[in-house]
């Protein structure tokens, strides 16, 4: 929620709407793999589970350092600027298949909802999947609307947008640090 938070303070809904469609395919990814038994093996392989979580957590760095030196980089940065630092779409399918947690909580909070007499295990536990993701998605896109009047002035104010920017870059690099040093549970 945070990445489409800071993208659609950045560069306005549309990339906001990017973002948050971005992260509901990377999480789709984790529905598919979890209802084919793949996410088991980051559950029972700690080298596995240990790759991705790291993996993840230096993707986050790396998209927090980028923010912190693309506010430093240049003041007046239009969105258009913003859309060369990469595409809001794929970065948020990156952010979330790179997030070993997402693949666990699928893989253990599902299950408990799939009802194995009813038969189509497969089908039950990527609908019940479906719907946990598009609910997650429709937060972000609340997130998205309701950046809109922020975001404007972010884009307007190059010191505004300076400040969010390292803000929320710092943010990222927070979060991707708490990934990395969090416990493995």
């Amino acid at each position: 929620m945070l990445y489409v938070l800071a993208r659609s303070l950045a560069g306005g809904r549309r990339e906001g709407f990017l973002s948050a469609l971005g992260t509901f395919f990377g999480g789709m990814v984790h529905v598919f793999a979890a209802a084919a038994g793949i996410s088991i093996i980051l559950a029972k392989s700690a080298l596995a589970f240990s790759t991705v979580k790291y993996v993840g957590a230096a993707y986050l760095c790396f998209l927090g350092v980028r923010m912190i030196f693309d506010a430093r980089k240049d003041e007046q940065i239009s969105v258009p600027a913003l859309r060369r630092a990469g595409s809001p779409f794929w970065q948020g399918v990156m952010t979330e298949v790179l997030n070993p947690k997402t693949a666990l909580f699928f893989l253990s909070f599902i299950p408990q909802f799939v009802n194995r007499t009813h038969g189509h295990v497969f089908g039950q536990f990527i609908l019940l999947g479906a719907i946990s993701v598009t609910l997650n998605t429709s937060a972000d896109i609340v997130v998205t609307l309701l950046a809109g009047p922020l975001g404007q002035r972010i884009r307007e104010s190059a010191r505004f947008r300076r400040r969010q920017r390292t803000l929320t870059g710092a943010v990222m690099i927070g979060l991707g640090t708490y990934l990395a040093l969090g416990e493995s549970k």
